[in-house]
């Protein structure tokens, strides 16, 4: 417990934050469509990154910074395509509701998870390196301390999922939705020019 709780500390610390993939995962709530899917997946791809960290990738990536250069740049695009995407939506001068936001497939949903994860330098350095870093650092217990950011990680996507699914019953006029996806858009933009112009 001396490990595990720093862990899930630092896990919720890192990861209650407005990004890209809390975003998504609030915006798949509240559309009430795939949402223990979108949990599941983004839990489990923190859960491995965090483990590689543990494992020690956090090294491997330092020593290959072309390797962040190219996610980089793909995150850029891909975070600036679904700024687009969702200005496009918020932009449509018919009514909208959640069937209408619930006409996604499976398959999208999971490439759409996948993308906000593994395209975002930033995961890599939250997870792997910085908390691979600290979970290092208490050596035996290092697993102890993984485990508890992994628990975090999941609390936390559990929580905004299944809270805005909840909330979702609340807020089915077309003007919510077109300020939701006016804010998603504004945070999409706001993340590609954030990762275009950060110093690795």
């Amino acid at each position: 417990m001396i490990a595990f709780i720093p862990g899930l500390i630092s896990g919720l610390a890192l990861i209650v934050a407005i990004g890209a993939q809390n975003a998504f995962v609030i915006r798949q709530g509240l559309t009430r469509k795939h949402v223990l899917f979108v949990v599941f997946i983004c839990a489990l791809s923190d859960a491995m990154l965090i483990a590689a960290g543990t494992a020690g990738l956090g090294q491997l990536i330092k020593s290959f910074p072309t390797l962040l250069e190219i996610i980089r740049w793909f995150g850029v695009l891909y975070l600036s395509w679904f700024g687009f995407k969702s200005l496009a939506n918020a932009l449509k001068s018919q009514s909208l509701t959640i069937a209408d936001k619930a006409e996604v497939s499976k398959k999208n949903v999971l490439i759409a998870a996948l993308g906000f994860t593994f395209l975002n330098p930033h995961v890599y350095l939250d997870t792997v390196i910085l908390l691979g870093s600290l979970a290092n650092q208490w050596a035996s217990d290092k697993w102890f301390f993984a485990t508890g950011a992994m628990v975090a990680s999941i609390a936390w996507f559990s929580f905004i999922g299944f809270a805005s699914r909840f909330a979702s019953r609340f807020m089915t006029a077309a003007k919510f939705w077109k300020i939701l996806d006016t804010v998603i858009a504004l945070v999409m933009f706001t993340l590609a020019l954030t990762l275009a112009l950060y110093d690795f």
